[in-house]
């Protein structure tokens, strides 16, 4: 039967992890999986986008240009 222990534990210098607990017998052999907690990411706006991209449009005058140079060429 299989035992899961859950630690947290902060990772020292030279990436070095020590998990202490007194249920785990000397000898035995055990698999250690690491999941590392990564750091929120903010949310942005969709604003901040425009002009970020390749042949995106750099602000809200190109964009109100382009649309309407594609209105006119309805029209014709």
């Amino acid at each position: 039967m299989t035992q899961a222990i859950r630690e947290h534990v902060k990772v020292v210098q030279e990436g070095k992890i020590e998990i202490h607990n007194p249920a785990l017998a000397v000898g035995t052999m055990a698999e250690v999986i690491v999941l590392v907690e990564q750091a929120p990411v903010e949310d942005q706006p969709l604003v901040s986008f425009l002009g970020r991209g390749k042949g995106c449009f750099k602000g809200a005058d190109e964009v109100d240009a382009f649309l309407r140079a594609e209105r006119e060429s309805w029209d014709r």
